[in-house]
């Protein structure tokens, strides 16, 4: 199976900036966005051959997430179930045979770290529930963690140690969410490979230089890890601020 996700940092502007290209080019079993910016009702799309599941935020033009899968799962939850991290359309977990996927927008701590606080309680919360679906089949994880886990995955560390993204507390949490039995499956497979980004800012040059982030993860149950195949960014992707990663894995 080929997994993709993409922040596209809104739906409607990337459909005129090559989405469907790469859509069907990259021709993946399961593919999720994040930062849809849209509930379906605002715009008709033609995903032909895919089943469609949105979750959007109830604040218009923020956020929002979906999943398009070539196979209907199984069944289909949105959100984490607690009501203050429910409205802002972060989250939804299709149920396949084998694992559950979960699609997720993590939530940004902003500048001056203004939410930092509220993203360690999501943290928090989010391993929970990811823990509690673990108990029934593994867990793949896909979407924008809005954090570069270590100083290889960002092209300045030193220079944003404090900056939303890459704080001690940010950088903590994901140490502890893979301590507790999931694995970055990029890393997996190139530990040492540097300047490999997913996101770069739109000042300054930053994709032309590479200047990026690596914050775009797939992380799976490490009782999938024996049927992982590979793990892939794809940085020549434009359209949006992030490019796409994806995996391959047997299941």
């Amino acid at each position: 199976m080929k997994l993709i996700s993409w922040n596209v940092n809104g739906l409607r502007a990337c459909m005129n900036k090559g989405f469907m290209d790469f859509f069907r080019s990259v021709n993946a079993d399961i593919f999720c966005i994040q930062e849809s910016k849209m509930n379906p009702q605002q715009a008709q799309f033609d995903f032909e051959g895919y089943e469609e599941f949105w979750n959007w935020a109830e604040k218009k033009g923020y956020s929002g997430v979906a999943i398009f899968s070539k196979n209907k799962p199984i069944s289909v939850s949105y959100d984490m179930g607690i009501a203050h991290h429910d409205k802002e359309g972060r989250i939804i977990t299709a149920a396949y045979e084998d694992f559950y996927l979960v699609n997720v927008y993590t939530p940004n701590s902003k500048r001056d770290l203004e939410r930092l606080a509220y993203r360690m309680e999501w943290e928090d919360d989010f391993r929970k529930f990811l823990k509690n679906l673990e108990k029934t089949k593994p867990v793949i994880v896909c979407g924008d963690l809005n954090v570069a886990h270590k100083e290889i995955d960002l092209k300045n560390p030193k220079t944003n140690r404090r900056n939303a993204g890459f704080t001690d507390e940010e950088r903590g949490k994901i140490t502890q969410l893979l301590d507790s039995g999931f694995t970055d499956t990029f890393r997996y497979f190139y530990p040492d490979l540097q300047e490999a980004y997913s996101w770069w800012s739109y000042m300054g040059k930053a994709r032309e230089n590479n200047t990026g982030w690596r914050i775009d993860y797939f992380l799976c149950s490490e009782t999938l890890n024996s049927k992982l195949k590979n793990a892939f960014i794809y940085p020549e992707i434009m359209g949006s601020d992030h490019c796409p990663v994806g995996i391959e894995i047997q299941c």
